[in-house]
């Protein structure tokens, strides 16, 4: 089991906070609940006074770290530096090396180790689609009969594809027209098993602007779910295990479609800083480490010529616009789309309450923030929410459900695929939309 000396924050990380209370006016936890312990301001306090001796760790501590939504928001805002969200994970590192908790490891450690073990433990969600029983259970709004958190973790769920992405895709798809970019691909967890035919449609997008796409079919997880909870030690297998599988490809850049693997891609220069047999190979790997908007924002990209009448408004992921600095270029390539009006969601940048797995291990708060999203939501009259991260995507579909919204939730490429592959008159394709 792990156990070693933890990494304890040094004192210019908790030290200077000013108690400004900037931080307050963008915690989605502390809007909720209006209390000093579920703010990145009294969070910083907890861990100061641990840190300093003057109180004992306790499961009601780690509770209130845990609790914490990682949103990043207070990172950005604070005036003096102070980076409440980092404490808090560093916080639940510290709990896990010193009171370390076995399930972790065989979630982390040997489940996400191995892309075909999740797509096993993942089989009964495939045969659920694939047999006609959920299509059954909609039919006959059985689902309204469920437990209230069982009908909301059901709606989680997307169209679940026939068998994971990775077992039909070719390790390397050739471009339409001329070469003009080498891509390596990188496919996530939930975007093979969840979300394969968004990803199915970013690979045909790269491939008509110029790239030759390689996909590595061994990737393991980016690592964002262990260290969440506090397993950095895994975090680092699995960053050595994905930097040295793309080093074998060549590749100019590298893509993926889910922000939050981007973002924790982006950061394995940092984690391996210190390690002098892989810190320049994971600085360079992180370098060459793009969301597809920000690749194909980047490129000259063909124009589509399909005709899409839609009103689509767009949810920025946390681990998109705060960890990666990327807001503009979605909404880019939306408005690239002819016919599509374009509608900016109020509070946009707010978190959607999902955190990765916030619906289950705090399930009341993240149905709390998740219904002011829903509400902006509602307000815009949009057809389609287009988002690029796979928590926020089934987040928002629960929460589309539970308001019984006709709306579509989509990554944006799925909506610029769509453009390339509709006709460009707008009488025939008018009011045309795709159902996952």
């Amino acid at each position: 089991m792990f156990v070693s000396t933890p990494r304890l924050p040094a004192e210019k990380e908790y030290l200077n906070c000013i108690r400004c209370g900037l931080c307050l006016s963008v915690c989605p936890t502390y809007r909720e609940f209006l209390s000093e312990a579920a703010s990145p301001r009294g969070r910083v306090a907890l861990v100061r006074k641990v840190l300093e001796g003057s109180l004992s760790p306790s499961a009601n501590l780690f509770e209130q770290m845990y609790a914490c939504f990682g949103c990043m928001a207070c990172d950005n805002i604070c005036p003096v530096g102070i980076r409440p969200a980092d404490l808090a994970l560093a916080m639940r590192q510290i709990q896990e090396q010193t009171h370390p908790s076995g399930w972790k490891q065989g979630l982390f450690g040997i489940l996400l180790s191995k892309p075909e073990r999740i797509e096993l433990a993942t089989l009964p969600l495939r045969l659920y689609e694939r047999s006609g029983l959920r299509r059954l259970i909609y039919a006959l709004g059985l689902w309204k009969i469920l437990p209230t958190r069982l009908r909301d973790l059901e709606a989680m769920l997307p169209h679940l594809p026939q068998r994971p992405l990775r077992q039909s895709l070719k390790k390397e798809v050739y471009p339409t027209g001329k070469k003009r970019y080498q891509v390596g691909f990188f496919l996530g967890c939930a975007q093979n098993l969840m979300f394969a035919q968004e990803s199915a449609a970013a690979i045909r997008v790269l491939a008509r602007n110029g790239c030759s796409v390689i996909i590595p079919k061994e990737t393991v997880c980016c690592g964002m779910p262990a260290l969440g909870y506090g397993r950095s030690d895994l975090v680092i297998k699995q960053a050595q295990h994905n930097i040295a599988l793309f080093e074998s490809v060549q590749a100019q850049v590298i893509v993926t479609d889910c922000a939050t693997c981007g973002s924790t891609l982006k950061d394995y220069g940092k984690l391996l800083a210190n390690d002098p047999q892989w810190a320049e190979r994971a600085a360079q790997f992180s370098a060459k480490v793009r969301d597809i908007s920000e690749f194909l924002a980047s490129i000259p990209l063909e124009k589509p010529q399909g005709h899409l009448k839609a009103r689509v408004t767009y949810h920025d992921p946390c681990h998109l616009r705060r960890a990666q600095g990327i807001q503009d270029q979605p909404r880019m390539l939306l408005k690239m789309i002819d016919g599509l009006e374009f509608v900016e969601l109020p509070e946009a940048d707010w978190c959607c309450g999902s955190a990765g797995s916030q619906l289950i291990t705090h399930y009341d708060t993240s149905l709390k923030v998740l219904r002011r999203k829903i509400d902006n939501l509602a307000r815009t009259q949009a057809e389609y929410i287009a988002t690029g991260c796979p928590g926020c995507q089934m987040q928002l579909n629960v929460g589309v459900r539970r308001a019984a919204l006709d709306v579509q939730v989509v990554h944006p490429i799925t909506l610029l695929d769509m453009a390339y592959t509709l006709g460009p008159s707008p009488r025939k394709n008018r009011g045309k939309r795709r159902r996952e």
